[in-house]
């Protein structure tokens, strides 16, 4: 898994764009006081995870 973009991780919950065996997928992570809570969206092809990393970035998406 290779991590292609990011958002700043000093603010919770914080972004990243992944990319494994030919697909993409966003991953929010989320710092509680006792632990880290991660999720990750269903996989797309590039052409459909860039855009809804830039919707997301946006503000269109959650």
């Amino acid at each position: 898994m290779r991590v292609v973009a990011w958002t700043c991780e000093c603010s919770s919950p914080f972004y990243e764009l992944c990319q494994a065996g030919g697909q993409r997928f966003i991953r929010r992570t989320r710092n509680e006081p006792d632990k880290r809570i991660v999720d990750e969206s269903d996989r797309w092809n590039a052409r459909q995870a860039n855009a809804q990393w830039n919707a997301l970035l946006l503000g269109l998406l959650r």
